[in-house]
C-alpha cells in the first residue's frame, strides 16, 4: 500500500460511514412516521453504536473537496431526518402525556366519588 492508497481508503471509509448513518436515520424516520416505536428504539441503538465506531476515523481524516461536499450533504440529510424524528416523537409524547393526564384525572374522580359510598 503506498502513501496515496491510505488516504483514499480512509476517505472512502469516512464517506461510507456517513452513508450508512444516513440510511439508518432514514429508517428511523420511516419507523417514527409509522409509529413503530420499538423498531425506532432498536434503530436508535444501532445508530448510536455506529456513531461511536465511526468517530475515530472521522476525527483522523482529512477529506478532499469532493468527499467533504458529500459528507456535508449526508450530514444535512441526517439532520433533516433527525428533525422529522423529533417532530414525530414529540407529537407522540404529547399525545401520551395527554392520555396519562386524562387517566389520572379519571382515577382521582373515581376515588373522590367512591370515597363517600
Amino acid at each position: 500500500m503506498n502513501d496515496q492508497t491510505l488516504p483514499q481508503t480512509v476517505t472512502h471509509q469516512v464517506v461510507s460511514n456517513y452513508e450508512s448513518l444516513a440510511v439508518l436515520t432514514g429508517q428511523m424516520r420511516v419507523a417514527a412516521a409509522h409509529g413503530e416505536w420499538d423498531h425506532l428504539t432498536a434503530l436508535e441503538k444501532q445508530c448510536s453504536q455506529h456513531v461511536a465506531t465511526m468517530k475515530p476515523a472521522d476525527a483522523a481524516s482529512t477529506l478532499d473537496e469532493q468527499a467533504r461536499l458529500r459528507k456535508i450533504d449526508l450530514i444535512k440529510k441526517i439532520l433533516a431526518d433527525d428533525k422529522e424524528i423529533r417532530n414525530r416523537t414529540e407529537s407522540w409524547m404529547g399525545q401520551l402525556q395527554r392520555i396519562m393526564s386524562s387517566n389520572h384525572q379519571e382515577q382521582r374522580l373515581q376515588q373522590a366519588y367512591s370515597a363517600g359510598y
